[in-house]
This record gives structure tokens, sequence and C-alpha cells, in this order.
């Protein structure tokens, strides 16, 4: 009995101390909080755990925000003390800042569509602070294309305060990168990262480990040791982008450190070429009847395994990169093993963000910033949302 009345009293005193500690820090916190004069909206953001666009809407009382991201918001604020410069937000409206987004042309469902989502839903939250973006687009397997949207930007020099740069030309994108560092204009990377250069920042994945872990998705996925398959696709003899390169060195990298030595057949595809593709294929697999295995290093997987399905080559491993629609029907069907995937849209979102705290607040992002290489197989892809990564943000 006498236990049971000590513990009692024991609980009570517990669960006082913890309701004092509790009005103590809640004391300490506002009071802390209120005397900083120069909280920012960043800074409301991040104790409410929300976007700064969704604390903008809050204040403004415009666009859509849940019931409990309002209720969290208004609370910090009311925290903090903080009260809005509408006035110092009206002009910072009348004074636009021009962002341009240089990425290759998309499609519906292809990996830069992805790209241009990120950068139109990171607008759309800026907007108020009067961010646009201007998007130029070039032929991905064209260096030509490329250089001509360069040309294009380069005009509008003078009305464009930053830029989102898809790096698929590391020559070319170095003469533009020194050509924006000569003006003072920030720019960001997206896709795949040149390290020597001035970048604001980088997002995108680990190039050298996608290829790495592309690698090693195609050994486990082979039931021996057997020769290899490398099919470099490209535009009519075009070279290969940044992130190819890197990818294809990380593939070898692997292989050497594991001791894989087999023979890897190389072949060049071309984008939109298909009597070419089939004839240099029939007589690569005629010539190698030995081959197993197979990998490509850029999004256009689909061209290979179109025509391991036209032929019924059940018997070939393929690995591939991007969740783009075709590729997905064919890891759906089993002609590709496994893709490897690096959240294109999240790419363009903070490329948008960076560049934008940068201008308007001063905020200079962590320079290289990798994300998830995200494997996918035909018994997971269906689970993995593509934009969901970027809605959580």
């Amino acid at each position: 009995m006498k236990s049971r009345i000590f513990l009692i009293e024991v609980c009570a005193v517990t669960r006082f101390l913890f309701q004092q500690m509790r009005v103590r820090t809640h004391i300490f916190f506002r009071s802390g909080m209120q005397k900083n004069k120069n909280i920012r909206l960043t800074d409301i953001a991040r104790l409410a755990n929300v976007s700064v666009g969704t604390v903008d809407r809050v204040i403004h009382n415009r666009g859509r925000v849940s019931e409990e991201n309002i209720r969290r918001v208004k609370e910090i604020m009311e925290q903090v003390g903080y009260k809005p410069n509408l006035i110092a937000r009206s002009l910072a409206v009348k004074k636009p800042c021009h962002l341009v987004a240089l990425i290759p042309d998309f499609r519906p469902g292809d990996y830069w569509s992805a790209m241009e989502y990120g950068i139109r839903r990171a607008e759309e939250e800026w907007e108020s602070y009067g961010v646009k973006v201007s998007v130029l687009t070039f032929d991905q397997y064209s260096k030509a294309s490329f250089e001509q949207a360069v040309s294009r930007l380069q005009e509008m020099t003078e009305t464009v305060d930053g830029v989102i740069v898809g790096t698929l030309f590391k020559e070319a994108v170095i003469q533009l990168s020194e050509h924006l560092d000569a003006r003072e204009i920030p720019y960001v990377y997206v896709d795949s990262d040149i390290e020597e250069q001035g970048r604001l920042a980088y997002y995108g994945t680990d190039s050298v480990a996608g290829g790495e872990i592309g690698a090693r998705m195609l050994l486990a996925s082979m039931a021996f040791r057997s020769d290899i398959l490398v099919a470099h696709i490209q535009h009519d003899k075009g070279s290969m982008s940044t992130q190819g390169q890197k990818r294809y060195s990380g593939f070898l990298q692997y292989l050497k450190q594991q001791g894989y030595e087999v023979n890897l057949v190389e072949v060049e595809l071309w984008i939109g070429d298909e009597d070419h593709n089939e004839q240099v294929l029939d007589e690569t697999f005629r010539n190698h009847p030995g081959i197993r295995g197979a990998v490509t290093f850029n999004s256009s997987c689909y061209i290979l395994g179109d025509y391991l399905e036209k032929r019924q080559k059940h018997e070939i491993r393929l690995v591939g990169y991007d969740l783009i629609d075709p590729n997905v029907r064919l890891l759906n069907e089993g002609y590709v093993q496994a893709l490897i995937a690096q959240r294109p849209e999240l790419q363009g979102y903070n490329g948008v963000k960076a560049l934008s705290r940068l201008l308007l607040f001063d905020e200079r992002p962590q320079v290289v910033n990798l994300l998830p290489i995200d494997i996918l197989l035909k018994e997971n892809y269906q689970y993995y949302n593509k934009v969901s990564n970027l809605l959580l943000i």
C-alpha cells in the first residue's frame, strides 16, 4: 500500500515538473524570438516546416493552403511577433526577378518535362516576389542547337538576373559560364556538375556513382559472366553528354574494382534512325553471340529496349536511366531489368529556389547538393511517384 502511494506521489511530482518545463520553454522561446527584429519569411517557413511560398500565401490570404499549415504559420508569426512589411513587399513585386532556364526540349512524360514541371512549381511559389522564369530549349543531342540557345540567352543578358543550365555539352557550358561570370550573373547547374566552374550551386546526382550503380545492377541481374553490350545512343554521330561521360566512367570503374574481365562490345545508335540501329545491332549480336548484358547511359534506353522486344531477345539483361514513359513500359514488359532515376523535378525546383533566395535575400546555398539515386525495378516502380518528392518539400 505504501509503495502504491509513493508511486502516485512520484507521478504527480513528475507531471508537475514537466508542465513547468513546458511553460518556461514556451516563455523563453517567445521572449527570445520577439527580441529578434530581423525575422524573415525564411525563418518562419523553417520554424513552421513549410515553404516560403506557403508563408507568403498565408500572409496575403490567397492561394490554396491547408488549414493545418495556416494554423502553424500564424502560430509561429504570433510567437515571434512578426509584422509583414507590406510596403517593402509591394516594391519587390514591382521589380521583377527574371530567371532563364536553359534545358533540352521535351515531350510530355520525358525526363526534361519533369525538370520543367519543378521549375514552374517553384516559379508559382515565388511569383509574389516578382520571380519570372523563361525557358529556352535546345536539342539535347545537338551541340549546335545548344549554342544557338546560348546566343538567344546572350541577347537577353541585360534583362536576366540568374540562369539554370542543363550541362549536357561540357565545353560549351564552360564558355557560357565564363560569359555569365564576366557579367556577374549567378547560375545553377542541373543534371550533371562541372566542378571547376563558379556556379552558385549544383542540384543533381553524383553521375559517376550513378554509373557504378548501373554496373552493379547489371552484374546482379546476369546469371553468369558474359559479354556486355554498351550502347552509346546519340544524335547523328554527336558527342556523349557530360552526364553520359561520367556514368560511363563510373561503370568502367566498378567493373575494374570487381575484377570483371569480359568483352565490352560498344556500339553507337542514333536517335530517329531505326534502320541504322537495327543493322548495327543485328550485326553485333551475330558477331558476338555471347552477349547477355546491355547498358545505356542516357534516358533513351527505350531505343535499345524496343529492338530487344522486336527481336524477342529475352535473354539480354538491360539496365538504363530515367523514369520516362517508354522506359517504364519496357521495364514492365521485362525487357529492361532496372532503371536508375534522379528526380529531375526536384533539380529544377531547387534551382529556381536557390537563385531566388540569393537575389531577394542574399542567401547563398550549399554549392554541391547531391540528390538520391533511385533504383527502380518492375516490382517497385509503380510505388514511385515522380512528383511526390517535390510536393513534400
